[in-house]
């Protein structure tokens, strides 16, 4: 539910603290990485002993979050919340074939409906998106492309979990992905200084301290499974949001199309 809020606040950087997308991306990574530092100071987590190929994996994973971050930020101004939250978050559905790839493995038949209708849910989704205009559907392809580099960074984040414990792995692939997020800012000439702090510290706090600790903490103690279904409340929580604050509305196809991309989260994890 706290990754949930990242949208809002991202829309809110840009109307308010008049940064742009990736401005706001950067601000989200750079505000939370000295109270990561600290957190890992004050549990005893240490980072100097972690070896150099886990600290390189680490560091692609921080790269693959900020390149994933770019492309939401923009997408999330160009279409509706509850679209930019789904789209994002076919990771969950993307991750189990990683899965699949290191078990040298066909998906079942389950697995398999589960990647038709993920598909065809998308295929609607973005229909609709281009029905409405031109930007919705760039934008729904902007969070379909975070999406995909969002699994990347799970998968190393998994790999990382694997031998070390939370905070020095959150706080290690965020620092990754300030320099990145910042050039880039740079490069497409966003104005980086903000004019309120208040969205951009909401950003920090609610999704990346909150939201991204309490993920990265709990993928070392439950399935992939439990947190595959709990990433399915964020599409709600936005689009809740979206109507209360911005009078979003879900045409019907929109909803079929949420509604079969939720089944097939669901249905590719069944054993």
């Amino acid at each position: 539910m706290a990754l949930a809020l990242g949208p809002l606040f991202v829309r809110l950087a840009s109307a308010e603290a008049d940064v742009g997308p990736i401005s706001s991306a950067f601000w989200r990574l750079a505000l939370a990485a000295p109270v990561l530092l600290l957190l890992t100071r004050a549990t005893g987590q240490r980072i100097g002993h972690i070896g150099r190929p886990m600290l390189a994996a680490i560091a692609l994973g921080g790269v693959f979050f900020a390149a994933d971050l770019g492309a939401w930020h923009l997408g999330i101004l160009k279409t509706k919340l509850a679209n930019a939250t789904l789209l994002g978050n076919m990771a969950s559905l993307l991750f189990p074939l990683y899965g699949f790839l290191i078990a040298r493995a066909l998906p079942s038949r389950p697995q398999g409906l589960a990647l038709a209708l993920a598909l065809l849910g998308s295929v609607l989704l973005l229909g609709r998106s281009y029905e409405l205009s031109r930007e919705n559907l760039i934008g729904d392809l902007l969070c379909l492309l975070a999406g995909i580099l969002y699994t990347f960074y799970l998968i190393a984040i998994d790999r990382a979990r694997a031998g070390l414990q939370a905070w020095p792995v959150l706080a290690l692939s965020t620092i990754a992905g300030i320099l990145p997020l910042f050039l880039f800012a740079q490069a497409l000439g966003e104005n980086i200084w903000p004019e309120s702090w208040g969205p951009l510290i909401g950003l920090a706090l609610g999704s990346q301290l909150i939201g991204q600790g309490l993920l990265v903490y709990a993928m070392g103690h439950v399935r992939p499974l439990v947190t595959g279904l709990a990433f399915l409340t964020q599409p709600v929580v936005a689009a809740a949001i979206g109507w209360s604050l911005y009078a979003e509305t879900l045409a019907p196809l929109d909803w079929i199309g949420a509604a079969l991309i939720a089944a097939a989260m669901v249905l590719v994890r069944k054993p």
